[in-house]
């Protein structure tokens, strides 16, 4: 019978505060490439895993148990509870994607080996992999996807508004293609079906009164829920008929959920886990020094949202001096050595090293000059100052919001600060704050576009629109790849120019792996796929 963690146990939260739904995170997710056009393409102090031997100061993995560390576990194991960012390895290791994030950056094949586009990008025609069953014994066939694109599509999942969100319906023409219609293009729409959207379940499991705890994949591993202790430790035992093997590295994978990051901390020390992802950077000293490797990327940036950048509800941020006065007033490097320990990179832009878009000149657009802060404040009329109300958070550190406040009243901007607790992203959103500090993902190109930037985009609680910047998203939108790759540049520069945002660095998400455990990071995920998880050679 499966056991189920006390509900008194809260879900650890990402010190970065990024949203759930973002990939980071985060997706959230979170550095996705996209087509547009048709592709193809132990000893004293160690733990002794199934199927291994043990030695000195660690865990031995090879031909064994694998045990992966989390932040967060998901609501459900069913299609209602599927998230990617933190929580992609609960799902990945039961349930095969349509396609595969690869550690470059590129989409690649999975159970859909080929993939086209029609001329105006609205219908998605995918080859799928012939003589593939799922575990329970059902033939993964076409129909199969078909009717996992719909479930997810209907579900309550917080990725369906984004993934589906130009998704009309799909059809299976025969057994090996699958026809997807969506309502207008969506460049992303291939990166999506890396992640939660192409999620493939057995259509029989749909029906199981049991589907939330007993998910039913055609993946590497068969999840065990009478192992299993639901919110705290999840088992899954090696498919013995998976049908691409040279993707299963373990007998038996583990993934413990830490509530905290001493708990982490003690595990890493205690050689107690093999791989551990860490929620913030301030031990990172420790876990060196216990002998582990350090594997990061860079998925969320922290800095300010300039959200009513049409001057709505404070007109002085309507004016692009005053926006421009902001971004000169930081010292971002002293910033990133005081609040983020230097594990960063510092930024004037929102666009990730990964997109398309990136310009590594941008990075240093605006330098900290607050003599030319308050020049632009000046010219723009403020030279007595004014002032922000702005949200603070605990969970974000009483640091960050003491040190901005000191560096905006170094150049006459007084800032009023309100914590509204819990509702701190709700508020934000409403929208209550014309301005806010953020740690948000960095997604590439058009899905950073939808994020952020769009009139439509959930933060862009303003609806602010600017004409020259519409037409650029129209050409991302239906554009060739090449017109796709000149907009994004473009929207980039134009943005940081109009100082749009008032980004500080970007900061290091991390994953730390023990001797015997080799990690290859995704640049688009704070998690990197369990495929990507092996015995060190």
């Amino acid at each position: 019978m499966i056991r189920r963690k006390p509900l008194a146990i809260a879900v650890a939260l990402a010190a970065t505060f990024a949203l759930a739904t973002a990939g980071c995170s985060s997706s959230d997710d979170s550095g996705d490439s996209t087509s547009s056009s048709g592709t193809t393409q132990s000893a004293d102090g160690g733990t002794t895993t199934d199927g291994g031997t043990t030695t000195d100061g660690g865990t031995t993995t090879s031909g064994g148990t694998v045990i992966l560390g989390a932040i967060a576990y998901p609501t459900s194991l069913g299609p209602n509870g599927y998230e990617w960012g933190n929580r992609a390895p609960f799902f990945q290791a039961v349930m095969d994607t349509l396609l595969m994030a690869g550690t470059d950056g590129s989409v690649q094949p999975l159970l859909a080996t080929a993939w086209e586009y029609n001329d105006d990008q609205t219908e998605l025609t995918l080859t799928i992999a012939e003589g593939i069953k799922f575990s329970d014994g059902e033939v993964l066939d076409a129909q199969a996807v078909v009717t996992s694109l719909d479930t997810f599509k209907a579900s309550t999942s917080p990725d369906t508004g984004t993934y589906m969100a130009r998704y009309e319906s799909s059809t299976a023409p025969d057994a090996t293609h699958v026809v997807i219609k969506l309502t207008e293009p969506d460049p992303a729409f291939l990166n999506y079906l890396t992640r939660t959207a192409g999620l493939v379940a057995s259509p029989a499991s749909f029906d199981n009164e049991d589907l939330e705890t007993h998910p039913i994949g055609s993946g590497p591993y068969i999840f065990d829920p009478d192992a299993s202790v639901i919110g705290t430790s999840y088992v899954y035992t090696k498919n013995p008929d998976y049908w691409k093997p040279e993707l299963q590295h373990y007998d038996k994978l583990i993934i413990n959920v830490f509530d905290e990051t001493t708990a982490a901390i003690n595990a890493i020390k205690a050689g107690e886990a093999n791989v551990v992802k860490l929620s913030g950077n301030d031990n990172l000293a420790e876990v060196e020094g216990a002998g582990w490797t350090i594997n990061k990327n860079e998925l969320d940036f922290q800095g300010l949202l300039l959200l009513d950048r049409g001057g709505t509800m404070n007109p002085a941020l309507g004016d692009v001096r005053v926006r421009q006065a902001l971004n000169y007033a930081f010292d971002r490097d002293a910033l990133l050595a005081s609040l983020g320990a230097g594990y960063g990179t510092v930024t004037t832009q929102v666009f990730p090293t990964s997109s398309v878009a990136y310009d590594d000149s941008l990075d240093s657009y605006y330098t900290y000059d607050p003599e030319k802060a308050k020049a632009l404040l000046a010219e723009a009329g403020y030279a007595d100052g004014l002032t922000l109300d702005m949200p603070s958070s605990t969970m974000l550190g009483a640091a960050t919001f003491t040190l901005l406040g000191q560096y905006l009243g170094d150049i006459g901007i007084t800032v009023n600060w309100t914590d509204p607790g819990n509702n701190y992203i709700a508020d934000m959103l409403a929208p209550k704050f014309a301005a806010a500090f953020m740690a948000l993902e960095q997604n590439p190109d058009w899905q950073l576009v939808n994020f952020m930037i769009a009139p439509s985009a959930l933060f862009n609680p303003f609806r602010y629109e600017d004409p020259q910047v519409d037409e650029w998203i129209n050409d991302m939108q239906y554009g060739d790849q090449a017109a796709q790759d000149e907009a994004a540049k473009n929207i980039n520069r134009y943005i940081v120019e109009q100082a749009w945002f008032a980004p500080l660095y970007r900061v290091w998400g991390v994953v730390a792996s023990d001797a015997n455990t080799s990690v290859t990071m995704l640049p688009s995920n704070a998690y990197p796929n369990i495929y990507d998880i092996k015995p060190a050679s």
